[in-house]
């Protein structure tokens, strides 16, 4: 990795307008489409947003953050930039790819590094019928929602779902549900990365569901697919003493 050809990207918080300016004065930014690597700060949040964006260029990710949990980010220092980025560790993700059907027949596509959720969009709980490699596996779930997470979002959304914290090396995904009214004592389920998990709508007309992907969401929907994209890699550069795989273990001891 070539130290020096650095691009910089940052959130539009002060906080992360302030940080760029002083990096810039430091380091040279030779912009996208010369760079060999991206500095992102802000905070996970945008670190999501720019993997979106930037999935097409195959650049490895430096996040500092900038912002408030910044669990994809490594803490922010104006020092040593590039010897930093050098020593660091690089994690490769798989998105999620989703494919989902709306009442109109039309079908959307979206991907998600974090995770996809479905939820309902009214007063009435949703009723999903999850099918696992074309195999139902629960006739009837009544539930606000239910969500596959990476590993990389193991920690986001489906942590606070009561969702189990996935290792990254571990190639499993998280079947979550969100609020389940029946089964009530169901708490979802751990995948290997290469199932293909599919939804039906139950009673759409009455009970609308939305499906969410990172930040994509299509209303109205009758039938969801959600797999791993094996083949599509991003890629995110950690400090090693603070490094992805660590943070997830950590997370796991918090009382």
């Amino acid at each position: 990795m070539n130290r020096n050809k650095i691009t910089f990207m940052a959130s539009e918080t002060p906080q992360a307008n302030a940080a760029l300016v002083k990096l810039r004065d430091r380091y040279d930014d030779v912009g996208p489409e010369n760079a060999e690597v991206i500095v992102v700060l802000g905070g996970d949040g945008f670190m999501l947003s720019v993997l979106h964006d930037t999935r097409h260029m195959d650049l490895p990710i430096y996040g500092m953050n900038q912002g408030t949990v910044g669990f994809l980010m490594n803490r922010f220092s104006e020092d040593d930039l590039p010897a930093r980025i050098e020593a660091a560790q690089m994690a490769t993700l798989h998105p999620l790819a989703m494919t989902a059907i709306d009442g109109s027949g039309l079908e959307h596509e979206a991907m998600a590094i974090n995770e996809v959720s479905v939820f309902r969009e009214t007063r009435q709980a949703a009723k999903i019928r999850i099918s696992i490699d074309g195999n139902v596996r629960l006739d009837e779930l009544v539930c606000d929602g239910v969500l596959v997470a990476t590993p990389a979002g193991s920690t986001a959304y489906n942590l606070s779902a009561h969702g189990p914290i996935l290792p990254l090396e571990a190639e499993i995904l998280a079947l979550t549900p969100i609020s389940a009214f029946r089964p009530r004592r169901w708490r979802g389920a751990l995948l290997p990365s290469t199932a293909h998990v599919h939804f039906d709508v139950l009673e759409p007309e009455w009970r609308p569901v939305s499906v969410v992907a990172d930040n994509q969401e299509i209303r109205d929907v009758r039938a969801i697919d959600v797999v791993e994209n094996l083949a599509a890699q991003l890629y995110l550069l950690f400090d090693p003493e603070h490094n992805l795989e660590e943070r997830i273990l950590n997370e796991q001891f918090i009382p």
